[in-house]
């Protein structure tokens, strides 16, 4: 059954503000969850989404989560997932597939993440459709009311008395009135027009003693030799599309950049529930020229098995344009799958600061290239027929995102405006430095960005800013005073998505789970706040925790966790020797120089040795086999990283190679 939601609807010209305890703007994942904590706990809550769904990204086919460690994931967080679990415990849940068969491929496929899912009954890859019943249903339960279709006013949409929102404005002219508001929006629109510190963009390496910060204007792999001009090779035919003219500033500056956006399309080959992929009317082959021409110097290009998935389309030991993670009912969840796939880069900087029209034309642009992607995959003849053939069985879900054309309705916004407060998670807080002593979470992924630009070399060649993914991330709480603004600026404002955090550190922070956990928070705090009459600011940490620890939030590391960066160089040069007496490894030098934090180690090198590792257990054919084997083993925590980056044209965190290493032998001795 449906939920039933209280619609607010209001007439032109009402002159009074619907009233309410907590205001939350923005419902996702973040957004809905700290509303159920707040109206769980007695405040009257309203809900704004812009949208028609409640969930934003995790029901927005983003169902192969970015969960870091489980064991890190607790509160109404791990509910979510929990529930997620008990939805597809229903056999009229299974309708293109049986239970059993999924789970059969999970071990396959992501290694130890099966069984465990078992273990704590939460599942973490799940359909569009899923996410969205449950977010639902939580919401309808606690009695939050949600009201959908209503964006804010960016320009008189905020109504502060001193510095303290009195009321916020819709572009309808619908106004909210309440005690305390949140931002959870992923663009934080309210934080910012609250007259909120914000920055957008990546802040220079010397602001915060960092070094994954600001620009990083090389290729830390080897890269194919493609041209970026029209005409290859021609500067004077003009750069291909999103192809700056010059590169960065030098490694480590401050820019306004942020890093791609794409969308996770939600992808089927169950003949009665697809819809074929139909080229957009602005279709243009130039949008897909550069991965044309990648495609190119790639070998052995075929359909294939792709990473966490039996399906997919590969080339030269990676994926090609798109990836196709496995949810249940023979869908996926595919996101960016190569050097030129899904990810846009250059039009993504305008969307944190801009209005929703301009916003409305970037998400067009987004949705029509990310079909004409779809489209140029199973149609240009410079592809093998059998690639093209194996994408043509492949179309949208049929039963997801009806009321958006099967669509999702939610791009991927991965970084906007991140709060500037009294504590900015660093990657310091990431890498075992001091600790916050007022943690209302943890984040445990590796710290995560993916590419920003694309520009020209000194010799005409095409290049890209690839990024970072740097593991060995010790789980490390996320401080309550990031969540709320400097003292002075807003009194009763809490930010979830965009909270106070480097570009560095915020590839760990961003991630669905953690936005949920931090909900969970704001939520708590904000009914603190009320029941003591203090500013978000003067929210006693001590009765906050106590809340979300008798909430069951995961406050502290625990202790199964192991933090790889613990091990020391005598140690790893101790287990490099054992590896080489086992005979997995030919020569010392090269791990020794290039497992350690700071460096990378080759994909294919990587490759090597984890296939010689679990040929130390048992017997093994493939890569795939390999990793199975390790994460059996617990060599691994998930096969997922490696699956991904221990592969050509690919690097491996020289910290994450140490940790399997140590790992290895502390089983093999």
């Amino acid at each position: 059954m449906k939920p039933v939601f209280l619609f607010l609807t209001f007439l032109l010209g009402m002159a009074h503000a619907i009233e309410s305890d907590v205001c939350v703007y923005g419902g996702t994942s973040g957004g809905v969850i700290a509303a159920v904590e707040a109206a769980r706990l007695g405040k009257k809550t309203v809900l704004i989404e812009s949208t028609h769904r409640l969930g934003g990204m995790s029901s927005g086919g983003l169902g192969m989560t970015d969960n870091g460690s489980t064991d890190t994931i607790g509160g109404l967080s791990l509910e979510f997932y929990q529930r997620v679990y008990q939805f597809y415990l229903k056999p009229e849940n299974w309708k293109f597939q049986k239970r059993a068969n999924y789970l059969a491929w999970l071990p396959k496929i992501w290694g130890v993440d099966g069984p465990r899912m078992e273990e704590i009954r939460a599942q973490f890859l799940f359909e569009p459709r899923a996410a969205k019943a449950v977010f639902d249903d939580m919401a309808r339960e606690a009695g939050v009311q949600v009201v959908f279709g209503e964006r804010l006013d960016l320009k008189k949409g905020v109504v502060k008395e001193g510095q303290r929102i009195v009321k916020i404005v819709m572009e309808s002219g619908r106004e909210f009135a309440a005690k305390v508001f949140i931002d959870a929006s992923y663009e934080g629109d309210l934080m910012a027009k609250a007259g909120v510190s914000y920055i957008v963009g990546r802040e220079p390496n010397s602001k915060y003693g960092e070094t994954l910060n600001g620009t990083f204007p090389f290729t830390p792999a080897p890269f194919p030799k493609i041209s970026p001009y029209v005409i290859a090779g021609d500067p004077k035919s003009g750069l291909l599309p999103r192809v700056a003219a010059q590169p960065p500033a030098p490694k480590g500056s401050g820019d306004h950049r942020v890093q791609g956006y794409n969308f996770r399309v939600c992808l089927t080959d169950v003949p009665e529930n697809r819809v074929p992929i139909e080229k957009p009317a602005s279709y243009n082959p130039l949008d897909y020229e550069l991965l044309a021409r990648y495609i190119a110097t790639m070998k052995d290009v075929r359909p294939g098995p792709a990473k966490h998935a039996a399906v997919g389309l590969r080339g030269k030991g990676g994926n090609l344009g798109i990836s196709f993670h496995l949810v249940p009912n023979r869908k996926t969840d595919s996101n960016n799958g190569s050097e030129f796939g899904s990810d846009v880069y250059g039009p993504c900087y305008e969307w944190p600061e801009g209005d929703h029209a301009k916003r409305e034309q970037l998400f067009k642009f987004h949705k029509d290239y990310t079909l004409g992607l779809l489209w140029f995959l199973g149609h240009d003849e410079r592809l093998p027929i059998e690639v093209r053939t194996e994408m043509q069985r492949w179309g949208l879900a049929k039963d997801e995102f009806a009321d958006t054309g099967h669509f999702p309705h939610q791009i991927y916004v991965r970084e906007a405006r991140r709060m500037i407060s009294d504590y900015v998670v660093t990657e310091h807080d990431a890498k075992g430095g001091p600790r916050a002593e007022d943690g209302v979470a943890l984040a445990s992924y590796p710290l995560d960005s993916h590419g920003v630009t694309l520009y020209v070399d000194e010799t005409g060649l095409l290049h890209r800013e690839r990024g970072f993914i740097v593991g060995g991330v010790t789980p490390f709480p996320i401080s309550y005073r990031s969540l709320r603004p400097k003292a002075g600026e807003c009194e009763n404002l809490l930010v979830v998505s965009c909270l106070s955090s480097s570009h560095a550190a915020y590839g760990s922070v961003r991630m669905e789970p953690v936005f949920m956990m931090v909900g969970h928070a704001a939520g708590a705090a904000a009914n603190i706040a009320i029941e003591k009459g203090v500013s978000v600011q003067n929210v006693p940490y001590a009765a906050l925790r106590e809340v979300l620890l008798k909430e069951k939030q995961i406050l502290e590391k625990p202790k199964a966790v192991v933090a790889s960066a613990a091990d020391t160089k005598e140690q790893t040069a101790a287990d490099v020797k054992k590896l080489v007496e086992l005979r997995i490894a030919e020569s010392a030098d090269y791990w020794l120089q290039n497992a350690q934090k700071g460096r990378n180690c080759d994909g294919m090198h990587v490759q090597a040795l984890l296939m010689k590792m679990a040929a130390h257990f048992e017997p093994v054919s493939t890569f795939a086999d390999a990793l199975r084997v390790l994460a059996a083993h617990k060599v691994l925590a998930s096969a997922a990283y490696w699956q991904e980056r221990a592969t050509a044209d690919h690097k491996c965190s020289g910290d994450n190679v140490r940790t399997v290493i140590r790992n290895f032998v502390g089983l093999a001795k």
